[in-house]
């Protein structure tokens, strides 16, 4: 990790900013490979997934019958730990999810209201990489099953579809997927954006992924495929004082560290002496990690920072708007008041990150790279739009035919005026 003492604040920006790629190479890759799908479907996907995730088969999509035999295939103690964390989430999204509004009387005569629609055709995407995110496809899918999309299709990489991990498949089946794509990167992207003759085009797509993902689902955008939010790599804050355990926020900072290279990861302390001791526990620590690599890879691109201050430090943390956010601080509910910017809270001691990657219930899918500030993480009305209701009876019209026709007139739009003049008219003549 990279340590600095009581930054100034011109430094911020810098210490905030998350590692990037080529960004004018990236929009010209993606557009040669929107291109190619666009007018060349299965053949130029088939094409791009042998390049990059060595797609070996004939066959793009796993079929229920298909996805049964691999889901089957879940050893006991893998199947109840995902049935355990699939009630957890359903319990809480079900809870949480939007409700029809309640009609609101605006004036006599005026009945206004809001009703909730699920989005018909949704996409999900399930990155493969070096992990299979047996979790994602829970925090993706129980949502979109509970606000009752009529379509829900899943894309995750995979050399064929014999080789799709069963533990995806299970956790799949158990929310409601139908149909698994083996396609990964990008080009899934484009695929569910575009349509192809195996993979139909969706509505919005949802789901997490490296910069590329990220980039291809704000390009995607140009084919009217709505998204989520930018989840580009994951990333994760620890502000600790000095009642912080150093074992545990070490072991905090290592659990995102190994999800990939260009994963990112800060420390934020008001106690000197914690810098140090946290520290030597990630050097303990890292080295009974299999992905050890990976996570040291990551902690190069990694910051630790002491502030004299706790209000300073949380000042910081609202800067950096962290996807996961973990206050292992005294009083961490009320000091949680001062946060304006996270994607996820976890408060206190014990109360890790990797809890709400997998069981406790709120959504994993997060905003990343400082989107913290403006996009909420996953919930079921992601999957919904909502639709507004007017009801006006005679008297109601009549009631704001001045206000409507003074402000239509002062825009010069007249036919606007005439559209409820015309109507109270007709009503004045009919009474006479």
């Amino acid at each position: 990790m990279n340590y600095y003492k009581n930054p100034e604040r011109e430094q911020w920006k810098k210490l905030v900013k998350r590692p990037s790629t080529n960004n004018e190479d990236l929009s010209n890759f993606l557009k040669e490979l929107f291109d190619d799908i666009e007018q060349n479907g299965d053949k130029a996907l088939t094409t791009y997934a042998t390049k990059f995730d060595k797609f070996n088969g004939n066959v793009l999509v796993l079929n229920q019958e298909g996805l049964t035999k691999l889901a089957d295939r879940v050893e006991p103690s893998l199947r109840l730990a995902i049935e355990q964390a699939a009630r957890n989430i359903r319990q809480f999204h079900v809870a949480t999810a939007p409700k029809k509004s309640r009609i609101i009387e605006t004036a006599d005569g005026i009945k206004c209201w809001q009703e909730l629609r699920p989005i018909q055709k949704i996409g999900l995407y399930v990155p493969g990489g070096t992990a299979p995110l047996i979790s994602t496809v829970l925090m993706l899918a129980i949502p979109a099953q509970i606000a009752g999309s009529q379509q829900v299709i899943l894309c995750t990489p995979a050399k064929n579809i014999e080789e799709l991990n069963p533990a995806i498949c299970f956790a799949a089946q158990l929310a409601g997927i139908k149909r698994i794509f083996c396609i990964g990167g990008p080009q899934a992207i484009a695929a569910m954006a575009i349509g192809t003759e195996t993979i139909p085009k969706v509505d919005k797509i949802f789901g997490p992924g490296n910069q590329f993902v990220t980039a291809a689902k704000l390009f995607s955008q140009n084919y009217d495929t709505a998204i989520d939010m930018p989840a580009g790599p994951s990333e994760m804050m620890v502000v600790a004082d000095s009642t912080a355990d150093p074992a545990f926020v070490a072991a905090d900072l290592l659990s995102q560290a190994e999800h990939g290279i260009d994963s990112q990861v800060m420390l934020v302390t008001t106690d000197e002496i914690m810098l140090t001791r946290i520290e030597e526990e990630l050097q303990i620590q890292i080295d009974l990690l299999p992905r050890k690599e990976i996570a040291a890879k990551s902690l190069e691109n990694s910051v630790g920072i002491y502030f004299s201050e706790l209000k300073t430090a949380l000042q910081f943390a609202n800067t950096y708007a962290p996807e996961h956010l973990i206050l292992s601080v005294q009083d961490a509910e009320n000091v949680a008041g001062s946060i304006t910017d996270a994607g996820s809270i976890f408060l206190g001691n014990y109360s890790p990150e990797s809890a709400g990657d997998y069981a406790t219930g709120p959504n994993h899918t997060l905003p990343t790279k400082g989107w913290a500030k403006t996009y909420s993480g996953l919930s079921v009305k992601d999957f919904c739009k909502t639709i507004s209701f007017q009801s006006l009876t005679k008297e109601g019209l009549l009631s704001i035919e001045s206000t409507v026709a003074t402000l239509a007139n002062a825009e010069g739009l007249t036919a606007h005026a005439r559209a409820v003049s015309i109507r109270n008219e007709k009503n004045k003549y009919n009474r006479g």
